[in-house]
């Protein structure tokens, strides 16, 4: 059995999950967060912790229990105490603003970029150049994430697009004659 697997998941103080033969679904005070149960794979509660079992000996299963595990884990996680990516603009003109669930951003096109917020994501713009995209599902604010900087990724010479805050860019240097 994949060694992850064999760590429960401690429900957080605050945290329910609602557990049925295909889906579970956990709901906290940040959100709510539902998947499907991955195939081979069995779900059991015991002690205030869920416990996951494979139902067969095989590769897949094995797989499909330790991943199983790891996402549930990244939902009591998120609805517990959320989930948050940070990115910041680099360049002159360069703007953000968060109006209700929609991003403006000002990126040095002839047109203003606007991206519009999934649902259970919600950002903020502490100033013009930072963004901070929050929400109870990883995945979700990863994604959003990761679209908003593809409108302008950092270009390697002078650094400037929308870059996350821990991220390092390599400037390469120009050409000489």
């Amino acid at each position: 059995m994949s060694r992850i697997a064999k760590i429960p998941v401690s429900i957080a103080k605050g945290v329910t999950y609602t557990l049925t033969a295909e889906n579970i679904t956990v709901k906290g005070p940040v959100g709510e967060v539902s998947m499907h149960i991955l195939p081979k794979v069995a779900i059991k509660e015991a002690e205030g912790a869920l416990h996951f079992e494979q139902l067969e000996e095989s590769r897949e299963a094995n797989a499909n229990v330790g991943t199983m595990r790891a996402l549930v884990a990244d939902m009591v996680k998120g609805c517990s105490v959320g989930f948050e990516k940070k990115l910041q603009l680099v360049g002159v003109g360069y703007r953000a603003q968060a109006q209700g669930d929609k991003l403006n951003l000002t990126l040095g096109f002839s047109h203003p970029v606007v991206h519009q917020m999934p649902a259970g994501v919600k950002v903020e713009t502490p100033s013009q150049t930072e963004i901070v995209i929050k929400g109870a599902d990883k995945q979700k604010v990863g994604q959003t994430a990761a679209e908003v900087r593809a409108y302008r990724a950092p270009e390697p010479y002078k650094g400037k697009g929308v870059r996350y805050v821990d991220e390092v860019v390599v400037i390469k240097e120009t050409k000489k004659k």
